[in-house]
């Protein structure tokens, strides 16, 4: 008996095996959290692309039309491929200058969630409309805000949905403001 308990503790065979079975679920979860974290910063790069290319595709015109808009929401949608563009809530809204170094909403349009209240006043970052720059003339900044509901395939296991937001702010090219013919 004693001989034979010696035996097997002299015995490497199949020591490879299970030190690959100890280690070998540690790898898996390894290449699963990578690919995972790499899908997360791809979806969320092209989140922050939407909002950027509405916003300046918007800053481009003198006046947009609800057609225009749509077209823009269906251009900039598809940035997110091959993301579901289902997920993306955008709003686009021009903030007009109230001569105080704040903004009140001109007019907002919204795809998949709600617009902003024409009138109604709106946080903006300190200093992109300051007084000095807005009292001669009235002048406005484009918002582009984009959430977008990320699901992975490998991650609603574990996490479901994660928002990813962005916004982003263009001055526009043509005149002091942008208006809109709905």
């Amino acid at each position: 008996m004693l001989r034979s308990a010696r035996k097997f503790a002299k015995d490497r065979k199949g020591l490879a095996a299970v030190e690959f079975a100890l280690i070998a679920p540690v790898l898996v979860t390894l290449l699963l959290g990578t690919i995972e974290v790499c899908n997360a910063l791809e979806c969320h790069t092209k989140v922050t692309m939407l909002a950027s290319t509405a916003s300046d595709l918007v800053a481009q015109e003198t006046s947009v039309s609800a057609t225009d808009m749509t077209n823009i929401f269906d251009a900039t949608t598809s940035i997110l491929y091959p993301f579901p563009i289902a997920n993306a809530q955008i709003i686009v809204t021009s903030i007009v200058s109230d001569g105080n170094g704040g903004g009140t909403v001109g007019w907002s349009v919204a795809k998949n969630t709600t617009a902003h209240t024409a009138g109604a006043a709106i946080a903006i970052p300190s200093g992109l409309m300051s007084k000095s720059s807005c009292a001669v003339n009235a002048c406005s900044v484009i918002l582009a805000e984009v959430t977008y509901g990320y699901n992975s395939p490998l991650g609603k296991f574990f996490l479901g949905t994660v928002d990813m937001t962005d916004t982003f702010y263009s001055h526009p090219r043509k005149s002091t403001t942008v208006s809109y013919t709905g």
